[in-house]
């Protein structure tokens, strides 16, 4: 699934706490600005994250997303660390510039990244 693309400066800056130009809200991705329509690499890193709340049925990965950044903002006690050491974000990061990962990408490969 590729996700809808949706630009919209105030939804993602709400979802995302004004911190991201691009966020995955199931099965949406927000924009910040029209121009990220063009930055395939960050709409990849985007879809990465709508195949890994398929495979958690939605509601389950945002939860486990929270749980795992409270977790690691406690451990870290750095917003921006801690949300680079998400499973969800570290898999996303690793594989995004990979247009064909999505494709070769087998179910549950955010665990190897816990």
């Amino acid at each position: 699934m590729k996700g809808k693309v949706i630009v919209s400066k105030f939804w993602t800056r709400f979802f995302s706490v004004g911190k991201a130009r691009a966020i995955t809200i199931f099965p949406f991705i927000f924009l910040l600005e029209k121009s990220c329509k063009k930055e395939t690499i960050l709409l990849n890193h985007e879809r990465i994250h709508i195949q890994q709340a398929l495979e958690l049925c939605i509601l389950p990965f945002y939860l486990w997303y929270l749980v795992e950044f409270i977790y690691r903002f406690i451990r870290l006690q750095d917003f921006h660390q801690a949300y680079l050491h998400i499973c969800f974000e570290r898999e996303a990061y690793v594989h995004e510039k990979d247009f064909s990962y999505l494709r070769k990408r087998r179910y549950w490969s955010f665990l190897k990244y816990l």
